[in-house]
């Protein structure tokens, strides 16, 4: 049983949340679900916590009777108020337990401060308070980040032990981050890999080197989704996590993603950055459930080469 807290003048009022896992073969159909688990309750009553948020299906609050409680799904019911709802123009919550909150962040905003953005939004302080808005006990912790201008999905701790084994534990935890970008031309291989040694300058441009005394070895994959438009739809994995990684890799591909003029675009057909972290797989830090999200390919993505897939 989860706990949340109420802001009040006499403290905090524990949260009763009963929570069920789908433990058969086959999906069904939350009403029916829940009738099945709760067959003391009405349905009159079932209907009102649906209406009025008080029930989740994995990690988010769901109003829908007829949603698909697959096999594995987990079903919360809050039975002393409303599960708070959050709400934000360039952020989704995809999946929230009291371990992990997974989010697909919108392009244009920071996913952690920064020294020299101070008082620009960012996706973590964003969170934080609404993590405290719901009990002020709450922490957040920072595990990974994306570009500003970097959409997509990623992550961040809720507790501690959460927080130690994503840190210490990273690379094993992982277990597939796929991203998909927009690059200027026709990319000749349909699949390939790039490893080169990335540093830094001065100027926080990271570039590509061959002097075995600077930087740290960094492995991208790639494969072609689509071409057309004198673009190409590709998808790349990661064997590391350098700063860039992606962005100078396409560099040196010798064709840059479309609307990174830091690193050598010239064209921007979707008036941004086109690179969109679409997929975050992981072992649960916690609980060590395989726990798997995905994105759609952006639509404006697919524009951009007029929708010739490959």
């Amino acid at each position: 049983m989860a706990s949340y807290g109420d802001r009040n003048k006499r403290g905090f009022k524990e949260d009763r949340i009963f929570a069920w896992e789908n433990r058969g073969d086959s999906s069904l159909p939350l009403m029916e679900f829940l009738i099945n688990m709760r067959p003391d309750s009405k349905r009159g009553d079932i209907k009102k916590w649906m209406k009025y948020g008080h029930l989740k299906l994995n990690g988010t609050v769901t109003k829908a009777f007829d949603a698909e409680v697959k096999p594995g799904a987990v079903v919360e019911f809050n039975s002393t108020r409303p599960f708070p709802e959050f709400h934000h123009h360039r952020i989704e919550i995809v999946y929230e337990d009291d371990d992990v909150l997974v989010i697909n962040k919108g392009y244009g905003l920071l996913s952690v401060p920064t020294l020299s953005h101070k008082k620009e939004d960012n996706a973590y302080e964003i969170l934080r308070n609404y993590v405290k808005g719901v009990n002020p006990r709450n922490k957040l912790f920072i595990v990974h980040r994306l570009d500003r201008d970097t959409s997509g999905l990623m992550m961040f701790a809720k507790s501690e032990e959460a927080q130690n084994v994503l840190r210490h534990n990273w690379n094993n935890i992982i277990l597939e981050r796929l991203y998909v970008a927009v690059l200027e031309g026709n990319l000749e291989q349909d699949k390939g890999f790039v490893k080169s040694r990335l540093a830094e300058n001065s100027q926080f441009v990271v570039y590509a080197t061959d002097n075995p005394d600077e930087g740290r070895i960094a492995v991208t994959h790639y494969e072609v989704v689509g071409r057309g438009n004198g673009f190409t739809l590709a998808q790349f994995s990661l064997d590391t996590g350098r700063k860039n990684q992606i962005r100078v890799h396409a560099k040196q591909l010798g064709h840059p993603i479309a609307g990174d003029k830091k690193y050598g675009a010239t064209k921007s057909p979707i008036h941004r950055l086109a690179l969109h972290a679409r997929t975050l797989r992981f072992a649960h830090p916690v609980t060590r459930k395989d726990m798997n999200f995905e994105t759609p390919i952006p639509p404006k993505f697919a524009a951009a080469i007029r929708r010739q897939m490959k």
